[in-house]
């Protein structure tokens, strides 16, 4: 085989197939992009005829191995999926669980979980804009983007205690209060982000150079969307007012969210729902705030659990340390499906119950599972080097697909 100097990626020859000339193109693994993902591409001279993804392997066999773990250690399994966006992945699950277990959050804590949502989407988003701008050559966009999500997991760590994989909502609740902090620090957040935000629009979506690559790239019409079943803001950029919230999960069915909805559906809109999606994840964070309840963070039932010297130290410090026998919570036989949405788009998780303490069955479909296929549908036509800007603009995270 021939190796091709192309710019700024190493191929390979790899003969003809079907009459045209295959090349397969490594963006990856050693791309700080695309991690351990690579795209085998066939070409009609420089335009793309089709693109294989190639998921690679990580070989974490999550939905096998939750079936070998008690219901509440599955939840730190889970969020290793998507550990940049952790709360949004593990919550779907735990309310599938106490579906199972027949037991109701407080109030307090579903308010707890949609503000970790929240704040995990803007960190999630900041994420793939960063990522973004690594496909774009554009290095600034990618400091930006990654130093200012340190704001938002600094927000996570103060009510969690943990930066990424926070395991914090549990079935009955949630495992820590909100610190007396949090307030003030959040509005220097939002105020801090909300500046930031205009300046991404000036050098990043406003700059003429990004709209050259963007624009009318990788379009993704509404029905196409719908056909191909992709989610998440890939499908709202495209004008379908779809997002899971939408049912009501958590505080959301109480703080009345409305998606950010695009129209174009090119690589361009699928950007700028994102940066939109951030303003309306600090709007949410700010109303559950005003709005939240006082009140238990975790259930009558498992607080009654907690050893009775212990119990009123552990909730007045809003520190629930839980003890031995929660861990082995015994379900309803049955089955649940619940949903969820996360950075990338709608999580889905089925979930099957013998009565045990542990999942008989767990199934998972993740975002970036469902949006894999728009690599193929959106690059067909296009030049070679609007692959790395459609690759971009799909906010795809490879361990979440290979899971």
């Amino acid at each position: 085989m021939t190796t091709l100097e192309l710019p700024g990626i190493l191929a390979r020859e790899a003969g003809t197939r079907e009459g045209y000339r295959v090349v397969e193109l490594f963006i990856g693994a050693q791309h700080p992009a695309s991690g351990h993902m690579r795209l085998i591409a066939y070409l009609d001279g420089d335009i793309v005829v089709r693109v294989d993804p190639d998921i690679g392997y990580v070989h974490r066999t999550m939905e096998k191995l939750a079936e070998q773990r008690e219901y509440v250690r599955v939840i730190s399994l889970l969020e290793r999926m998507t550990i940049i966006d952790a709360c949004n992945i593990t919550l779907p699950y735990v309310e599938a669980v106490e579906r199972l277990l027949g037991v109701e959050p407080p109030p307090r804590a579903k308010y707890l979980r949609t503000i970790l949502c929240e704040i995990n989407r803007i960190a999630s988003h900041l994420y793939g804009l960063g990522i973004g701008g690594i496909f774009l050559n554009h290095s600034t966009m990618y400091m930006w983007a990654f130093g200012d999500r340190e704001v938002f997991v600094h927000l996570a760590s103060l009510i969690t205690g943990s930066r990424l994989t926070h395991t914090y909502p549990i079935p009955g609740g949630v495992r820590r209060d909100l610190p007396q902090v949090f307030r003030d620090e959040f509005e220097k957040a939002k105020r801090y982000m909300l500046r930031r935000l205009k300046e991404y629009d000036k050098i990043f979506f406003n700059n003429p150079v990004v709209r050259g690559r963007l624009e009318n790239v990788g379009v993704l019409s509404r029905h196409r969307a719908i056909t191909l079943g992709a989610t998440g803001p890939n499908l709202r950029a495209s004008g379908v007012r779809y997002d899971a919230r939408l049912l009501g999960y958590a505080a959301y069915g109480e703080l009345g969210y409305e998606p950010v909805v695009g129209s174009e559906g090119d690589a361009l809109e699928r950007v700028w729902v994102r940066l939109r999606e951030i303003e309306a994840s600090l709007e949410l964070i700010d109303r559950a705030l005003r709005e939240m309840p006082e009140g238990p963070i975790l259930a009558e039932q498992y607080v009654r659990l907690i050893p009775p010297p212990m119990r009123k130290k552990w909730l007045e410090k809003g520190r629930v340390k839980l003890p031995g026998s929660y861990v082995r919570l015994k379900t309803k036989p049955g089955e649940v499906i619940t949903r969820g949405e996360m950075g990338r788009g709608e999580v889905t998780y089925f979930l099957v119950s013998d009565g045990g303490v542990k999942p008989y069955r767990l199934r998972v479909v993740t975002p970036s599972a469902r949006n894999l296929v728009l690599f193929d549908a959106l690059a067909r036509g296009h030049t070679l080097m609007d692959l790395p800007a459609i690759y971009g603009s799909l906010d795809y995270f490879p361990p979440e697909a290979d899971r």
